[in-house]
């Protein structure tokens, strides 16, 4: 099983990266902010041209998902996000990509406050979570997530109100989450995030 990948970036798409190491390609499917930091890393024109990222590397850490028919990659920078989505996916009614979803628009620690104060709305903004599933979650995790320390990786950005914002501007939340991906991580400020999202989108 594949706990961690160190390789140049060769390759980024929509949300997930090609890592090359030793010759071999690995295909990753990677978080918002993951994305966003890999993303700051290669040129800009390499990505607005071909989406080649170059001699830029990536040192992250993976869960391999094992399936009937494929064995998928999630990678991460940060150890908090990795080890929230492996809780978030050990809880049944939460697949991989759902997991994903939730961490598009919550950080690890707002997701653990969330489920510390029992407030599901978080969780059910995600397509494919309902109430019931994010009441499981909430249940199944209480005394799992308060044993997890505070130290979030510091730059993380949740996207969760520029979604909202985007969303209410007729975007739906995969088309607000891809043109959020595009946007660099360093830059915080909501209003700032989501003109940048607007641009990618095609509207000035």
């Amino acid at each position: 099983m594949i706990a961690k990948i160190k390789g140049k970036i060769e390759y980024l798409k929509d949300n997930y990266a090609v890592v090359e190491v030793n010759g071999i390609g690995y295909k990753v499917f990677l978080s918002v902010y993951t994305f966003g930091k890999l993303a700051s890393l290669a040129s800009t024109s390499d990505l607005r041209e071909s989406r080649r990222a170059g001699q830029a590397e990536a040192n992250l850490f993976i869960h391999t998902h094992v399936r009937e028919d494929a064995i998928d990659l999630y990678g991460f920078l940060a150890m908090e996000e990795l080890e929230m989505f492996e809780l978030l996916i050990s809880i049944s009614g939460v697949g991989p990509k759902s997991g994903l979803g939730i961490l598009t628009v919550a950080t690890p620690n707002t997701i653990k406050t969330a489920i510390l104060n029992e407030d599901s709305s978080i969780l059910t903004k995600v397509s494919g979570i309902g109430k019931k599933t994010a009441e499981r979650v909430i249940l199944e995790l209480r005394n799992k997530v308060a044993d997890m320390p505070d130290s979030e990786k510091e730059g993380a950005v949740s996207d969760s109100d520029a979604i909202e914002a985007l969303v209410a501007m007729g975007y739906s939340v995969a088309e607000a989450r891809d043109a959020l991906k595009m946007v660099p991580s360093d830059i915080k400020d909501i209003g700032q995030r989501v003109t940048i999202a607007l641009k990618n989108l095609g509207r000035k």
